[in-house]
């Protein structure tokens, strides 16, 4: 049964703006892959991977895809003993918003999909084939 209309759009409204500030033990992480049923695997500004939970309010309502990003508590599952090392506690939807948060790493910077200068584009030309390799 999917979730009431007012449960989605208050989950939505929650997800658009960051806040202010981080709370402690809180820290945007990238979205690695899936690792299995509302599992996520994430990678931290530190370059370490850790296994994180998707809370029951963002099941069927948000979805997290691999390259997004997400705000990791780390000290919500403190107290389980598991293999999980944190809880996602929100989804980052608006990414070009947050970006201008103070709070987000420096680490996670835009990535272009435009080439370099200095790169020579191979897009939309034609292979180059050598006389040599018909020998």
């Amino acid at each position: 049964m999917a979730p009431p209309k007012r449960k989605v759009l208050l989950t939505e409204e929650e997800t658009l703006s960051p806040p202010d500030q981080l709370p402690q033990g809180q820290q945007i992480a990238r979205v690695v892959k899936a690792a299995g049923n509302n599992l996520y695997s994430v990678e931290l500004p530190s370059k370490a991977s850790i296994l994180v939970e998707l809370p029951s309010r963002f099941r069927s309502t948000i979805w997290v895809k691999r390259g997004s990003y997400v705000v990791v508590d780390t000290q919500a599952l403190g107290s389980r003993e598991n293999k999980l090392s944190g809880e996602i506690a929100n989804v980052v939807r608006d990414e070009k918003v947050w970006r201008k948060a103070p709070y987000w790493p420096k680490e996670f910077v835009k990535q272009s999909l435009l080439p370099m200068e200095d790169e020579d584009p191979t897009v939309g030309k034609m292979p180059s084939y050598s006389d040599e390799s018909d020998a």
